[in-house]
């Protein structure tokens, strides 16, 4: 298109600038001299001394697709009209778009360039500072959302030096010799497949790699010219005086399976700009998110350089479109929520608590129902000593016995280790002996290997083979053992072992407006998406539901596999044949309704449901969907009943970030105030939505959570669905902290994120996953693998925190 515009730009395009969106959209300010026209232009690639190397022809057809009209976005943002006009938003994002698009590179719709900031992280990526940019229509007019981002990329290295920072060789000349197992070759694989290389012998030229060889370099043959086998390492001898020294590695290979190209790796180097999309370990997860925090007086002022650097006012393309942008960051109104009152156990010293800036101390209170357990065990995996194991476990079952539970003191065995590569055969005799003395297990108690891996395996064989409850813990902490790690466990085991540890005062007073006046139960409901590259892994939907009205803490939730990258949630009602009694109403939430009246012996007669994971484009897909799911789940258990719904969607993944005007007003990292809501000037012109910002920052800048309200029978203010979220999400179970996301959200989350162990073991859902760990690629089978069922006694309890 570039070469179009400087051939014929100012004689058939009027010496007009249009702008072009990379794929079939080009657009112009005005109205061009023809309808439709082809052009023949022809791009000439040409090498190191300016000879032709190679030339290309392509036909360019040029056709007048439609005409945007300003006047209906105007129309719009004024009220007048109900439909966004989404075609003219996206000619004037593309227009916006289109300087920083010629000079970066792109990724989704943030903009990096190696001269910005880019730092190490480890195993041979980098990450690259860069800024997002996306045109909003709002309450005061079209706004223009920015902020600083930062992705990991391939660090542009030879590939022999990629290869020993991937697999930790050290200095890659030591390891010349190195023969690759097999699992060294599929985690390289994984890596490298589809980045593109240079390579540094004869004419320069460009290879998208595919795989690599399972054999070594020095044993790869190939067809010659004269039709004979030749090894590669002689041909490179021949013809260009290149001894090969790193002969025992794998080549890089492109093309195809029938004609493959063979690259030595010590030859290649990995084109700059490539994103790394595959998942990120530990390190490197931790390295990227030290480059990327920054407290709101640095993000701040970084967004105003950003702004200031780009210079939209005399941004050529800006100009010919007419589009002005202001450079100060927009001030709004805000404010702030007051917190709820915590209610504990009567039999405490602190009866209630008002938190203060989003947090508390529960130092002086107890559980305000605390859990009964009769018969519990523990089970050492991890290097410590038994007397360690056994002081921890001690400890531990007194801390839960100080803040309210009844947990019997002693064990109904001491305290058995085990060995790492012995968890499954472990787990199976401590249940196997529970149930030879007749005792039901109630908590078993987890003391991890030293080494990571294992916690995955050990949740699925507890939850869904042997109906274990089981409280892991790392042996640092255990080692540790400091009073508030005990206190934070002991929170975790009482709503895992079937008790409450605080409730909102004003719902147990039934003083909360559309929620404690008649019986109303709260769902949550995400899907877990696998990781890049692995496309042939379900995706794992949860929904969780709240059990205990009218205090609205405990949670039953249940997970269920679908396809791969299936936004809508399959089995929230569903129709399954018995061989025996026919057509049988099934699914999620007909479960969880169920399971509200079995456990309050009230039908609900109002539903919340917040929704996690959608974006805008799916907004309208999935309300049509799941809501038509909700209302065939409750008219399967009686034809009438038709309970008013509330469908809100939670949304974390924005740039949108909030910066306090008076420095007075912030928390301790100098964020925004917890219970801090923006309802105006940047929401949406016509429909409901607010950001909340419910949690006090830790560190960083604290990111809002916009909450959407696609549908609404139940008639909620903007006040009161506001103060009711912002309440909910000071009654986590896991701490005494306010959170960012809506508990049942942030629970269905944690579900989905716990099933996909099920399925794929440690290195899908796992943080301490390491480079390359997963399960499916690209070309594996594809079908939906059904999760193993929770065992019953797993299900009725928030087996998920």
């Amino acid at each position: 298109m570039k070469e179009l515009l400087e051939k014929h730009g100012k004689t058939h395009f009027n010496g007009c600038l249009p702008a072009y969106d990379g794929r079939k959209g080009f657009y112009t300010a005005g109205a061009l001299p023809f309808t439709s026209k082809d052009f023949n232009i022809k791009l000439i690639d040409r090498d190191e001394s300016g000879d032709i190397k190679r030339e290309r022809e392509f036909k360019v057809s040029v056709k007048l697709a439609s005409r945007a009209d300003i006047n209906h976005l105007r129309q719009f943002l004024q009220c007048k009209s109900r439909e966004a006009p989404h075609d003219i938003i996206q000619v004037l994002d593309v227009v916006l778009r289109e300087s920083p698009s010629k000079n970066c590179t792109v990724v989704g719709r943030s903009f990096f360039a190696p001269g910005f900031h880019k730092s190490e992280i480890g195993f041979g990526v980098e990450c690259w500072k860069g800024f997002y940019q996306s045109l909003r229509p709002t309450q005061m007019g079209m706004s223009l959302n920015m902020d600083v981002s930062a992705t990991a990329f391939y660090e542009s290295i030879s590939v022999v030096d990629f290869v020993a920072k991937y697999l930790n060789l050290g200095d890659p000349r030591r390891a010349a010799s190195k023969t690759f197992s097999e699992s060294d070759q599929i985690k390289l694989k994984k890596a490298l497949r589809g980045v593109k290389v240079e390579v540094a012998h004869g004419e320069s030229k460009r290879y998208r790699v595919s795989g690599i060889t399972s054999q070594p370099t020095k044993k790869l043959k190939f067809l010659a010219e004269d039709k004979r086998e030749k090894l590669v390492i002689e041909y490179f001898q021949e013809r260009y005086n290149i001894s090969l020294r790193y002969a025992s590695w794998p080549a890089l290979q492109s093309g195809n399976e029938p004609k493959p190209i063979y690259l030595p790796m010590e030859l290649c180097k990995i084109v700059e700009g490539q994103k790394y999309s595959k998942k990120l370990n530990d390190r490197q997860v931790t390295a990227l998110l030290r480059e990327a925090c920054r407290r709101p007086r640095e993000r701040e002022e970084s967004i105003g350089r950003i702004a200031e650097n780009n210079n939209y006012e005399n941004d050529k393309f800006a100009k010919e479109f007419r589009v002005h942008v202001k450079k100060e960051l927009v001030c709004i109104d805000a404010h702030v929520l007051p917190p709820p009152v915590i209610k504990y156990n009567d039999y405490g010293r602190d009866r209630t608590i008002r938190p203060r800036m989003g947090q508390w101390n529960m130092i002086n209170a107890k559980m305000y129902n605390g859990a009964k357990v009769n018969f519990w065990t523990r089970l050492n995996f991890s290097g410590l000593s038994t007397q360690i194991a056994s002081g921890f476990c001690h400890d531990l079952v007194s801390m839960c016995r100080n803040k309210g539970m009844d947990v019997n003191p002693n064990p109904i065995y001491p305290v058995q280790s085990s060995h790492p590569n012995q968890i499954e055969r472990a787990l199976s005799d401590v249940h196997r002996a529970c149930n030879d003395q007749r005792k039901a297990l109630q908590l078993l108690i987890i003391i991890l290997p030293d080494l990571s891996g294992n916690y995955g395996r050990i949740k699925r064989v507890c939850e869904t083979e042997l109906g274990i409850v089981s409280q892991c813990c790392q042996p640092k902490h255990a080692r540790k053992c400091s009073p508030q790690y005990l206190e934070n466990v002991a929170l975790k085991i009482n709503v895992k072992t079937g008790g409450r540890n605080s409730v909102l005062e004003d719902a147990i007073a039934r003083n909360i407006p559309v929620l404690t006046d008649i019986p109303t139960i709260i769902f949550g409901a995400d899907v877990s998406h696998p990781q890049p590259g692995e496309d042939s892994s379900p995706s794992i939907a949860a929904v969780v539901a709240s059990m205990d009205w009218p205090a609205v803490t405990t949670y039953r939730g249940l997970v269920s596999a679908q396809q791969h990258r299936e936004e809508i949630i399959q089995d929230l009602f569903k129709v399954q044949q018995d061989p025996t009694r026919g057509p049988v109403n099934a699914g999620m939430i007909r479960e969880l309704l169920i399971a509200f009246k079995r456990t309050t012996n009230e039908k609900p007669k109002r539903i919340i449901f917040y929704r996690d994971g959608v974006s805008e484009g799916q907004f309208s897909h999935v309300l049509l969907s799941e809501m038509d799911a909700i209302r065939k789940a409750c008219q399967s258990l009686e034809e009438s009943y038709l309970p008013p719904v509330t469908f809100i969607v939670v949304q974390k993944r924005h740039h949108t970030r909030f910066f306090p005007t008076n420095p007075s007003q912030t928390d301790k990292s100098g964020n925004i105030q917890p219970g801090t809501v923006v309802d105006r000037m940047i929401c949406h012109p016509l429909e409901f939505d607010f950001y909340l910002c419910s949690h006090a920052g830790i560190q960083g800048t604290s990111r809002p959570v916009h909450y959407h309200v696609l549908f609404d029978e139940n008639k909620f203010t903007a006040d009161n669905l506001q103060k009711l979220t912002n309440n909910l999400c000071y009654t986590y179970a896991r701490c005494t902290r306010s959170v960012s996301v809506v508990p049942p959200a942030y629970y269905a989350h944690l579900a989905a994120f716990r099933a996909r162990y099920y399925i794929e073991g440690e290195g899908a859902g796992a943080a301490d996953a390491g480079p390359g760990k997963g399960a499916a690629v690209r070309g594996e089978a594809a079908s939906v693998r059904p999760l193993p069922p929770l065992s019953p006694n797993i299900k009725d309890v928030m087996f998920f925190c």
